[in-house]
């Protein structure tokens, strides 16, 4: 049995359809998953770039993108009241739920739709109350544990390469995107790909020109 660490966070309408994805994606397999709730614009700040919806043309790409996909998918998506939005306190709720810091499926279930269903305010002090209390974490998630377990999870992602979110990590190798669960399931069915030495040899292609 493979073991995947899915780092997603609820900001990301990639991370919501990969999630109600991955049991279609990977049916027949036997895999198991933690999920570890990170700060996408953590990722961001500590590689350098910018968010998708912080380039106009591509915020607006990417939202028709995404409704397309979960149109084609059969997959409800409603674009939240405002986005991009402070995720903090819906990243902190799911932390909250464990005392590892490791939501269940049904806790990042929740909060995805939470985010991607009815077409509410994500942020909304009173939909994060009802919210909380719903899930009744067993933690206050401004408590300091909480606050540091996020941070950790962030370190963590970006120690094994993670640079955006929805990610997959699987035996160190981490797969991007909703477009990688073919990928992934490959990987996890030990297609003979993986066996040469073309996911490392990636590595030494030289950088021809560089923009400063």
């Amino acid at each position: 049995m493979k073991h995947i660490t899915f780092y997603l966070d609820f900001i990301s309408p990639f991370a919501y359809l990969a999630f109600e994805e991955l049991p279609k994606a990977l049916m027949g397999l036997s895999y198991s998953v933690t999920y570890k709730p990170v700060l996408f614009a953590a990722l961001l700040k500590h590689h350098g770039q910018l968010g998708p919806a912080e380039i106009p043309a591509k915020r607006d790409w990417t939202y028709r993108h995404v409704q397309w996909l979960a149109h084609s998918k059969s997959v409800p998506l409603d674009m939240p009241a405002a986005h991009p939005f402070n995720p903090l306190g819906l990243l902190r709720l799911a932390v909250a739920t464990d005392p590892n810091g490791q939501p269940n499926r049904y806790v990042c279930e929740t909060l995805l739709r939470h985010v991607w269903a009815g077409g509410g305010d994500a942020a909304d002090a009173g939909r994060l109350k009802a919210i909380t209390r719903e899930l009744a974490p067993g933690r206050d998630p401004a408590d300091a544990s909480v606050k540091s377990q996020l941070r950790a999870h962030v370190e963590e992602a970006i120690a094994q390469g993670v640079f955006g979110v929805p990610a997959f990590e699987v035996d160190g190798k981490v797969f991007w995107g909703l477009d990688g669960l073919p990928m992934l399931r490959a990987y996890i069915e030990a297609d003979a790909w993986f066996e040469g030495h073309a996911w490392d040899a990636v590595k030494a292609v030289p950088v021809g020109q560089s923009r400063q």
